[in-house]
C-alpha cells in the first residue's frame, strides 16, 4: 500500500497522531528557547543559570515520566490526551505569569513533562500500537507534527516577539493547545485502544514474547543503546537551546538563523518518509545504528561554519538524522520488545531521552560560562555521536538473531 492510499484509509488516526506530536511543540526546547533572551533578561540570569534551571526542571520531568508514561498502557489516548493538553495549556499560562527564577523551575518541569514528555509519548505509543505491518509509515506520517511545529512556530513567534511582550505570547500558546482539544476528541470518538485490541494483533519481541520494563532493564541491549537514546536528545536540545548564543558567537542574526528552519524541516520530512518506507521494507534493525551518523557530521559542519549558508547545510544534515530518529527509534521498541507493555517500555526510553534533554543545556551552558563557546564544544559532541552509532550497531548485530523469524 502506497503512502497516499495508506493516508486516505487511515486519515483520522494519522491526523490524531499528527496533532499529538504537533502540540508537543509548546514543551519542546526549540520553542522554549525562543524566549531565552527575554527570560534571562527578566530574571537576571546568566547562560549557566538559565541552563541550570532548565536542567533541574527537565530532570524532574524525566523522573516523573517513568511513572506517567506507563499510563499509556492503561488509558485510551482520547481520555489521556484530554488531561495532558489541559495541563499543558495551564503550564503555558504559568510561564506567562511566573514571577521569579525559583518558580520558573516548576514551570519548566510542567512544560517539559506535558509537552516533550507525555504528548510525544502518546503520539509514539498510539502509532506503534495501532499499526503493525505499516508501522514505519504510520510513525513517519504522524511525526510530521514535530516537523511542522519546528518549521512554523519559531518563525511565527519570533515575528510576534518583535511586536508583543513575551509573556502574552505564552498565553497565545495556551490558546493554541486548547483549540486542539475538541478536534482530538472528535477524531478519536471511535478509537483503536489497547483494551480493544485482540491478542493476535499484538507484536512479539525478542524470544517470541512480550517484554516488561523490568525485563528491558535486565537486558544488555538497552544499555548499549543508551548513547543512541541520550545523545540526540542531549546535544540536539543544546543546539536549539543555545541558538541565541550560537548566532551571537558566529555573528549571524537570530532572524536569519531561524529563517533556516523550513529547509531543516524539509530535510527532516524527506528522511522521515524515506525512513518509514525503509523500516517497513528492510526492517528497523538495519536503520537504527546509522541514524547517529548525520548528527555527528552536522555538528562538525556547524562548528566550522563561517556563513549562514553553511549553517543551512549543517541544519539540513542534522534534519536527516532527526528524520531517521523520529521513525526508526519509535518503531524499534515495538519490534524488539513487543507491544503489550509498550507504554511502560517507551516510558523508560522517554525518561532517558528527557533526561538527556535536561543535561545538554546544563552542560553546554556551564561550559559557556567557563569561556568555552558552543561551536568549540561541537567537535567532541560529534565524536560522541559516532561512538554511539558504533555501540548501537554492535548491540543490534548481536541481539537481532533473537527476533521472531517473521520480524527478522
Amino acid at each position: 500500500m502506497g503512502y497516499i492510499r495508506f493516508l486516505i484509509d487511515n486519515r483520522l488516526f494519522l491526523l490524531a497522531g499528527f496533532l499529538l506530536t504537533f502540540t508537543s511543540s509548546f514543551g519542546q526546547t526549540y520553542f522554549i528557547s525562543l524566549f531565552a533572551g527575554e527570560i534571562k533578561g527578566s530574571f537576571g540570569l546568566s547562560d549557566g543559570q538559565w541552563g541550570g534551571i532548565y536542567t533541574i526542571g527537565t530532570t524532574l520531568s524525566a523522573i516523573t515520566m517513568i511513572w506517567a508514561g506507563a499510563l499509556t498502557d492503561r488509558f485510551r489516548v482520547r481520555h489521556l490526551s484530554l488531561g495532558v493538553m489541559i495541563l499543558l495549556a495551564l503550564a503555558c499560562v504559568a510561564m506567562a505569569l511566573v514571577p521569579n527564577g525559583f518558580l520558573l523551575i516548576l514551570v519548566v518541569f510542567a512544560l517539559r513533562l506535558m509537552g516533550q514528555g507525555m504528548m510525544s509519548q502518546l503520539g509514539a505509543v498510539a502509532m506503534s500500537r495501532w499499526f503493525v505491518a505499516a508501522r514505519g509509515r504510520a510513525i513517519s506520517l504522524s511525526s510530521m507534527g514535530f516537523a511542522v511545529g519546528q518549521a512554523l512556530l519559531p518563525i511565527v513567534f519570533v515575528a510576534l516577539l518583535v511586536r508583543y511582550d513575551w509573556r502574552s505570547l505564552w498565553v497565545l500558546a495556551a490558546v493554541c493547545v486548547l483549540v486542539v482539544i475538541p478536534v482530538m476528541q472528535t477524531l478519536l470518538r471511535q478509537e483503536r485502544t489497547p483494551q480493544s485490541m485482540a491478542e493476535d494483533t499484538q507484536s512479539l519481541g525478542m524470544g517470541g514474547r512480550h517484554w516488561t520494563r523490568v525485563d528491558l532493564l535486565r537486558h544488555p541491549l538497552f544499555y548499549m543503546l543508551i548513547p543512541l537514546i541520550l545523545g540526540p536528545a542531549a546535544w540536539g536540545t543544546a543546539l536549539f537551546f543555545q541558538q541565541v548564543h550560537l548566532t551571537e558567537v558566529k555573528g549571524w542574526s537570530l532572524v536569519s538563523y531561524v529563517a533556516l528552519m523550513p529547509i531543516y524541516t524539509g530535510s527532516t520530512i524527506a528522511f522521515t518518509f524515506i525512513t518509514g518506507w525503509a523500516v517497513d521494507r528492510f526492517g528497523v534493525k538495519w536503520i537504527v545504528p546509522f541514524q547517529m551518523i548525520p548528527f555527528g557530521v552536522s555538528f562538525l559542519v556547524l562548528a566550522a561554519a563561517d556563513s549562514i549558508f553553511m549553517a543551512g547545510v549543517g541544519l539540513v544534515i542534522f534534519g536527516m538524522g532527526q528524520g531517521m530518529q523520529a521513525t526508526a527509534t519509535t518503531a524499534f521498541w515495538a519490534v524488539f520488545y513487543g507491544t503489550r507493555h509498550l507504554g511502560a517500555i517507551k516510558a523508560a526510553a522517554a525518561a532517558l531521552m528527557v533526561f538527556g534533554s535536561a543535561i545538554g543545556p546544563g552542560i553546554t551552558g556551564a561550559l559557556i560560562d567557563l569561556g568555552i563557546n558552543f561551536p568549540n564544544q561541537m567537535i567532541p559532541i560529534a565524536m560522541f555521536y559516532f561512538a554511539g552509532a558504533a555501540l548501537a550497531g554492535l548491540g543490534i548485530l548481536r541481539y537481532q538473531r533473537d527476533l521472531p523469524s517473521a520480524v527478522a
